[in-house]
């Protein structure tokens, strides 16, 4: 229920004023100024309406494209889902559209009912579908439907991501009031997540597109590219490959990874029954590509063992390949294992890192997701550690510290994690993790998934999110903060301006 005479709730409307609108102009983006509203309203451009009271953003829920799905708030990422277009109707009046689905803002079902919620719909200019701008203090607006004069609001005066977004009698209350934040052209900027759902993400720049992959739980494999990174967020998906027929490959599909090797991409991938858990049935395949288009197409090559083991990634040293992985040894542990090509094994498995240090075994006893990272001769290995479901999924590191990367006692594991949650900026469990370079190839950059609430799960929720790191004079990388998500970041070097 809307209300303005609450005494706790106008404190709290008061307390987050300077935050939303601190959050808000952070980045490269304009945010109307005081007492503007319809009059400076450009319908070419696409607006992020950010509510006063949550801080959040209004978005099209589920990225659907359906009539009728239902409208919420979200925390705020600008992907295409909250993303709007002002369609002038005249007389003042105008349709909000949806820049992921095509659809318009509408009053379910024409109602003038209070708390009748705010879907989607396709455009017939209906007045159900007409909202008009109001000012409010501080540059703020409230949107008045044509056909019920009620506004638009977030009910309850909730702050929580998917909260329902409804029309209540117009009493300006801060849950009733939007920033509209004006997008750019997005040159030279991109925010976090570039994959809104999107667990272990593996991300490579080649011949001028960015290309991504993430697991999809199902039976397919899919990757999506872009020529900016800020486009990933909006890049269609596009199936590779299916796993539909293959005897015990199907249909359970993780943590993808595509590497160039020998003039062909190499796209490892963890597959088993379609069970949606820790299940003995996962192995480890490869795909094998006809060319060198990251996209395919791509032919099934070979199983890679025939015991339980996850993650695979791919070390080269001394002009040699090994296989990495996650299996069990008495603890689920990272392993290696010597390749004679990139889609055979040609020596037993061996064990380089258990989970030993307190903070690997936080939740549970865990190493896995082992991805190599080189520098100036140096061998490293950041990996992830403790449970996936828990917020304190983190990053370590080992450094081959003698010759032989078969040796466990040539690894020299970090005692500290090396990228973990951070509280503060909302980020939690932020794990799996892959490297790329920028464009022109000055920079680093790490991809990783991360959850946005401490209790967030090992799902189909985690989010694919890109920052760029730095190095420490010992030579080990320096990840810094997970940001938190919107943050407008430069974009890496090198990458075009559209």
């Amino acid at each position: 229920m809307t209300t303005t005479t609450c005494g706790p709730r106008r404190r709290r409307w008061t307390t987050l004023v300077l935050a939303v609108t601190t959050a808000v102009l952070g980045g490269l983006t304009t945010a109307l100024p005081p007492a503007a509203a319809a009059a400076v309203v450009d319908t070419n451009a696409s607006y992020v309406l950010v509510n006063r009271n949550s801080g959040k953003a209004l978005d099209v829920y589920d990225l659907a494209t359906e009539d009728g799905a239902r409208i919420a708030q979200y925390t705020r990422n600008d992907g295409a889902w909250q993303q709007w277009q002002f369609v002038d109707s005249g007389g003042g009046y105008y349709r909000l559209k949806s820049r992921h689905s095509g659809k318009v803002l509408q009053i379910s079902g024409g109602s003038t009912a209070d708390a009748a919620d705010v879907v989607q719909w396709a455009d017939s200019n209906a007045t159900s579908q007409q909202f008009r701008l109001v000012d409010s203090a501080d540059g703020y607006v409230r949107l008045l439907n044509r056909n019920s004069g009620k506004a638009v609001e977030v009910y309850e005066w909730s702050t929580e991501d998917g909260a329902r977004v409804v029309q209540w009698p117009d009493l300006d209350g801060a849950n009733q009031q939007w920033q509209l934040v004006r997008l750019g052209s997005g040159a030279g900027t991109f925010t976090n997540p570039i994959k809104r759902n999107g667990p272990d993400p593996w991300l490579q720049y080649h011949n001028g597109y960015y290309h991504l992959a993430t697991t999809t739980w199902n039976s397919t494999i899919t990757t999506r590219r872009s020529r900016t990174l800020a486009g990933l967020s909006t890049a269609p998906d596009q199936v590779i490959f299916n796993l539909a027929g293959r005897p015990n490959g199907c249909c359970n599909m993780w943590a993808p990874e595509f590497h160039l090797l020998n003039g062909r991409w190499y796209l490892y991938y963890v597959a088993g029954q379609n069970v949606q858990d820790y299940n003995p049935t996962q192995r480890l395949h490869v795909l094998e590509s006809s060319g060198t288009d990251p996209m395919g197409p791509y032919t099934f090559k070979a199983d890679l063992g025939d015991t339980w083991e996850l993650d695979a990634s791919i070390l080269q040293h001394g002009g040699r390949l090994y296989m990495l992985g996650s299996a069990m040894d008495g603890t689920q542990s990272l392993t290696i294992t010597p390749m004679s090509n990139p889609y055979t094994l040609s020596g037993a498995r061996r064990t380089i890192s258990q989970p030993t240090l307190a903070w690997e075994r936080q939740t549970a006893p865990v190493n896995e997701g082992a991805e190599p990272l080189y520098r100036n001769g140096r061998v490293m290995i950041v990996y992830s550690a403790s449970a996936c479901w828990s917020p304190d999924y983190k990053l370590g590191l080992l450094t081959l510290t003698g010759s032989d990367p078969l040796n466990r006692a040539h690894w020299t594991k970090s005692p500290n994690p090396v990228f973990q949650r951070s509280d503060s900026n909302g980020v939690y469990a932020p794990g799996h993790n892959g490297f790329f370079k920028s464009p022109d190839g000055t920079e680093d950059w790490i991809v990783y998934h991360a959850n946005d609430s401490a209790s967030g799960g090992c799902d189909m929720n985690r989010s694919t999110r890109a920052q760029k790191f730095t190095w420490n004079s010992d030579g080990t990388p320096n990840f810094g903060i997970p940001v938190r998500l919107g943050v407008q970041l430069a974009a890496p070097s090198g990458e075009p301006a559209s």
